[in-house]
């Protein structure tokens, strides 16, 4: 059987949710012709095709571009501590902007497939959210300044580029304690409190049906920014209800405030919910599936997680049946 032309595969940013759910899904699929790069200091992460080099060491990547003669790259690289960003700019700056730099620079010279991801927080937020790629940025945080940033080199640099804006990827972490769901649940395993907002809004999405279009986009030649997130709409409180309740934890541990209850450190955005139609009609099929996937998952109201029916199972391991993916039988 032909390999796909999209292959050897080069994917950044593997110790964040989407990277790591992307080198795991292509890794085991096409084993001898992915590889993945995490930082020199990030030693933990052990696995095979995954090597150990910044992102930031332009020669570095170079030469690494050189030996594996790469066809693509998935460019996942960066930091969403929202804080961190927003205390140290230049970090910022470094990790989300020239690491974009850096990887355009060494493929500018190649035939090289590029898929960039960026995030919905380039918008401020808006009542109604469902922002399209028509829309124009003005992000909050340091971290949507920047990543907004690179998405303007990269579209000057290389426009046939395809940058996906993300939302919420729902997968594992490396570390246990990224991204939403795991964030959100490394409170919960201690017994601790988690506070999420009502009037945040997101388009959370299976890490699953992500891979699947990063694949299908790989192999065809879209170009562009793409909104990439799911049909359901849902609050950061509604999330941790719905992490919360199937988990089975306290429900007492969930806190919900408004934004501008919590201070002003981290700034956050709205309703930052993205309309993904465009990419669908690119793709010419609908890949997405609704976070959570059962409909009994969806909360109805503000204490919904503390209704427990005694014909439901209430256990972690329904987290990793229902909402790390895509449910075959919960």
């Amino acid at each position: 059987m032909s390999l796909p032309s999209f292959l050897p595969l080069l994917i950044t940013g593997v110790t964040g949710v989407p990277g790591y759910s992307a080198f795991q899904y292509f890794h085991s699929k096409y084993p001898n012709h992915v590889v993945g790069i995490r930082p020199v200091r990030y030693w933990p992460l052990r696995e095979k095709g995954i090597i150990p080099l910044d992102i930031e060491d332009h020669k570095g990547l170079a030469a690494l571009m050189k030996q594996k003669r790469f066809k693509s790259v998935l460019n996942g690289a960066g930091s969403c501590a929202l804080k961190s960003c927003e205390m140290n700019p230049v970090l910022a700056y470094r990790v989300n902007v020239q690491s974009a730099l850096n990887i355009v620079e060494v493929i500018s010279s190649h035939d090289i497939r590029l898929i960039h991801l960026s995030t919905d927080l380039v918008f401020p937020g808006k009542s109604e959210g469902l922002y399209t790629e028509e829309d124009a940025v003005s992000p909050v945080t340091m971290y949507g300044k920047t990543m907004a940033i690179a998405e303007e080199i990269i579209m000057l640099k290389n426009p046939a580029a395809a940058i996906f804006r993300i939302s919420l990827p729902m997968g594992s972490s490396v570390n246990g304690h990224a991204g939403a769901i795991d964030w959100i649940l490394s409170r919960f395993k201690k017994n601790n409190p988690a506070t999420l907002y009502f009037d945040e809004v997101r388009s959370p999405f299976y890490c699953e049906d992500f891979n699947e279009v990063t694949e299908q986009a790989l192999g065809n030649k879209i170009r562009g920014i793409y909104h990439l997130g799911s049909h359901r709409h849902l609050s950061l409180y509604q999330i941790g209800q719905i992490v919360n309740k199937v988990g089975g934890y306290a429900p007492h541990l969930l806190k919900g405030c408004m934004r501008k209850e919590a201070g002003p450190m981290p700034p956050r955005a709205g309703n930052v919910t993205m309309n993904n139609k465009k990419l669908i009609q690119a793709l010419g099929t609908d890949p997405f599936r609704k976070w959570p996937y059962l409909e009994h998952h969806v909360p109805g109201g503000r204490d919904w997680h503390y209704d427990r029916p005694s014909h439901w199972i209430f256990h972690p391991e329904q987290i990793h049946k229902c909402l790390y993916r895509i449910p075959v039988a919960c």
